[in-house]
């Protein structure tokens, strides 16, 4: 009986973790969700007034912590690994998500430091991004390798759920619509707050700081790392950055790593670049309101969700590959019919006015970006466990961070160039089509097993 009781108690606390795991996703969907994409990003536009100069100000604000991760991703992984200290690194990263996030209040019309406003908000990115690492690593700690793609597929689409959530909240008690001062619901914003001072939007900062304290909880209650981690010494920092420098200069002789390393950098950075900067699109190009455009992420967020859960089968069942492959033809069909909608006409077809035909093709966009987006990112974070080295998962994760910030600001720097260029954000977006396209490439050195299976 006591055997028995013993291994019910272990199951319970193995969903406990796996749970507790989901909610890191839950927590820290809405930065994607309503800073970077819906809310705050759109709100940029209404600040500054010109759509075509918020896209490339959002593409250099992002780029810019982008490459802040990008050089000490691999590092914190490494030293991560050699003192097995990953929880304390969450926690102080936590701190720069709350901080960062909630000092987008100060965001007001008319009275706004922009470099300031970027700051902040690339304070939180940065948070978010280098507690992704930590979190992703313990990932082939949950469970037997041929569960952990349904397993991350689920967790994608328990985050997604959890952004879905916040934006439906946000959307009806607190964005208003600057023209009328009201909600997605016809109420002005809730507490009190001022829409003529477009405190409503601004409360997005606040509201994702607080969504994360809260629901962080379970996170630090439930996941628990093996014992006999301990702090990092002086000794373990030196010594985890000359086994990181080791296992670069030895990536050419693991080629299936290499080669997903380099084909993920390529089109997760135009998938970011398509999640940051959509929205923006939209409210510059179709003259889409918050409101709209918080509407268009309901539908994107809730494929991404649908989708990312049905990957993550499609994933424990035929691999990640052919989910990889499958999002990428997708996210390149999508911004090829992306560059052809404007008001004036829809996929080379004239357009009259007050033709409901634009706004609704980009909605079809936007489920399009969602459902190949979400199970793009779970089918990758699993290929990532096939390809890396199972004693130095963090280094991986923190090197798949690396591949996937190294550069990070060419999608949203080249977007930028291109939008400045030629004063047109359909063409402005152009280079996610080549990200995609070459990532695919690549693609075929990966073996599915990684370089294990040689």
């Amino acid at each position: 009986m006591a055997s028995i009781d013993d291994g019910s108690a272990a199951a319970t606390g193995a969903r406990r973790r796996i749970w507790g795991w989901f909610f890191f996703d839950w927590a820290s969907q809405p930065y994607n969700t309503l800073l970077i994409t819906f809310i705050f990003g759109p709100y940029i536009k209404d600040l500054l007034g010109d759509g075509t100069q918020a896209q490339a100000v959002w593409g250099y604000g992002i780029a810019a912590a982008g490459i802040v991760i990008a050089i000490f991703a691999p590092i914190l992984g490494a030293v991560a690994d050699h003192s097995g200290s990953r929880m304390r690194w969450i926690c102080i990263f936590s701190v720069l998500y709350v901080v960062g996030s909630a000092s987008l209040w100060f965001a007001a019309p008319g009275d706004f430091n922009l470099g300031l406003i970027l700051l902040g908000f690339g304070i939180g990115l940065i948070g978010m991004e280098f507690c992704t690492i930590f979190t992703n690593s313990m990932l082939p700690d949950l469970a037997p390798r041929d569960r952990l793609g349904r397993i991350s597929g689920s967790g994608w689409a328990f985050g997604y759920l959890g952004g879905l959530v916040a934006l439906v909240i946000m959307l009806t008690l607190f964005a208003e619509d600057p023209a009328t001062g009201v909600t997605l619901v016809g109420i002005e914003p809730i507490l009190g707050l001022d829409p003529e001072a477009r405190e409503g939007t601004r409360f997005v900062g606040p509201l994702t700081a607080l969504w994360f304290i809260v629901f962080m909880v379970p996170f630090f209650l439930w996941v628990r790392e093996p014992r006999g981690h301990r702090r990092a010494s002086l000794s373990d920092i030196r010594g985890a950055l000359s086994g990181l420098g080791r296992t670069i200069r030895r990536l050419p002789e693991t080629p299936s790593q290499f080669s997903f390393l380099v084909a993920s950098m390529l089109y997760r950075d135009g998938l970011n670049g398509t999640y940051a900067l959509g929205a923006i699109f939209a409210a510059g190009v179709l003259d889409w309101s918050v409101v709209q455009t918080g509407t268009f992420g309901i539908l994107a967020v809730v494929t991404g969700a649908v989708f990312a859960w049905v990957g993550g089968r499609a994933d424990q069942r035929f691999g990640p590959m052919p989910v990889i492959v499958v999002c990428c033809v997708t996210l390149i069909g999508v911004i090829v019919a992306s560059m052809f909608i404007s008001r004036e006409s829809v996929l080379g077809v004239a357009q009259g006015v007050g033709s409901t035909t634009p706004d609704n093709a980009f909605m079809i966009v936007g489920a399009l970006i969602g459902a190949a987006g979400g199970a793009l990112q779970a089918a990758s974070r699993t290929m990532m466990v096939y390809q890396g080295n199972p004693h130095r998962m963090t280094e991986a994760f923190g090197l798949y961070a690396l591949a996937g910030k190294a550069t990070s600001f060419i999608a949203p720097l080249s977007i930028a160039v291109a939008t400045q260029v030629t004063g047109s954000q359909q063409l402005g977006i152009s280079p996610l089509i080549l990200l995609f396209g070459l990532g695919l490439f690549l693609l075929i050195w990966v073996k599915p097993d990684g370089d294990r299976a040689v």
